[in-house]
């Protein structure tokens, strides 16, 4: 179960601020929680390492990225307003209105995203959707000079707003994505220490996966760790909503429990043992498949160094790249599990080259 502790820790994680290049903040939270049962460090891309059973072999790697889209200043108009670019995948309308936190010079800055009043929009416009360049950001501010001692072109934002806990065990956050996933490795790593099995296990908070475009921090941390084995822990689409096709994006479902990936970069290897392990130890779990890449840092852990036997652990999670996303804690709970307890069926005698 998720204990009172790490539930506690867990809120405090997506409560922080720390979007893509600037998850500095939510990063120092997670390694002061490894500290307590793990050897941590960090390296040049940001990402935060928490090591156990330093002796041990195989090397396998959890991967879950600590970082969750934003936005950022991209000029200051002489009235004092605020331009944005975005961090990641955003769909505009969900900004519109909404209140953000800044990270500034002098400490927090807070602002209204704006945009003219539907009386104002002519009648054959209402139904465009908006862009960013459509949008700014009132601070409150009169003029450039008195906006500039407090903001700065090249400060970055979230959306101002409080993780929260819902009926049935579900949990309500800005940055589940994936800010759960740097949950989930961490949580499966404490439990792995209390009984660790023959294996070196190395949970890592990655970085800059919403713009990772050529692989993020994960890929970086993959070639300095030296895995022969990975599983990558993020988010995939919960389907138990309206307006979702089962046939396009599978079966995935709050309290379902974690959605195993196979195909295209999944090692056969890998997904046996997560899914042979679910088997055994009775936790629920659904199948996705992904003939291509996933969009998730398997894809450039996969290809590190030698290459990495790695699998894919998603959590459903409805309202995604939203102000309000939805995960359930017992998914949690079943995804750090399983994984614990994969991490001890491997022993220097798998066989990752087994097809």
């Amino acid at each position: 179960m998720i204990s009172s502790e790490s539930l506690s820790f867990l809120k405090k994680l997506l409560d922080t601020p720390g979007p893509s290049g600037f998850e500095s903040a939510p990063a120092k939270v997670w390694r002061d929680q490894a500290g307590k049962f793990a050897k941590v460090s960090g390296d040049v891309a940001g990402n935060s390492l928490a090591e156990v059973n330093s002796s041990g072999a195989p090397t396998i790697m959890l991967a879950g990225h600590i970082d969750e889209i934003g936005v950022i200043v991209s000029y200051i108009d002489d009235q004092g307003y605020g331009y944005l670019q975005p961090i990641g995948g955003w769909d505009p309308q969900v900004l519109i209105g909404q209140r953000l936190r800044f990270v500034g010079r002098k400490g927090d800055v807070f602002g209204v995203v704006g945009k003219k009043p539907i009386h104002l929009i002519k009648p054959e416009e209402r139904e465009k959707a908006g862009k960013f360049v459509d949008l700014w950001v009132d601070f409150g501010f009169k003029t450039k000079k008195e906006a500039e001692e407090w903001i700065s072109v090249g400060d970055a934002g979230v959306i101002d707003s409080r993780t929260m806990e819902f009926p049935n065990g579900r949990l309500v956050s800005r940055s589940i994505d994936d800010r759960i996933g740097a949950f989930v490795v961490l949580e499966a790593l404490r439990r792995y220490a209390e009984r660790p099995g023959s294996a070196r296990v190395v949970a890592v908070a990655t970085t800059q996966e919403e713009i990772g475009y050529r692989g993020g921090g994960a890929g970086v941390c993959a070639t300095c760790i030296g895995p022969q084995m990975a599983i990558v822990v993020d988010v995939t689409f919960a389907i138990d909503h309206p307006g979702v096709e089962k046939k396009e994006h599978g079966e995935a479902a709050i309290d379902g429990g974690p959605v195993l990936t196979r195909g295209s970069i999944i090692s056969p290897v890998v997904f046996n043992l997560l899914r042979t392990t679910a088997e055994e130890k009775k936790i629920p779990f659904a199948l996705h498949a992904a003939g291509r890449d996933t969009s998730t840092d398997a894809d450039a852990i996969h290809i590190a160094r030698e290459g990495v036997a790695t699998g894919l652990v998603g959590v459903p999670n409805r309202y995604m790249h939203s102000p309000n996303e939805l995960v359930s804690i017992q998914d949690l709970d079943h995804a750090a599990e399983l994984i614990a307890e994969t991490c001890r069926a491997v022993t220097g005698k798998t066989d990752f080259t087994a097809r």
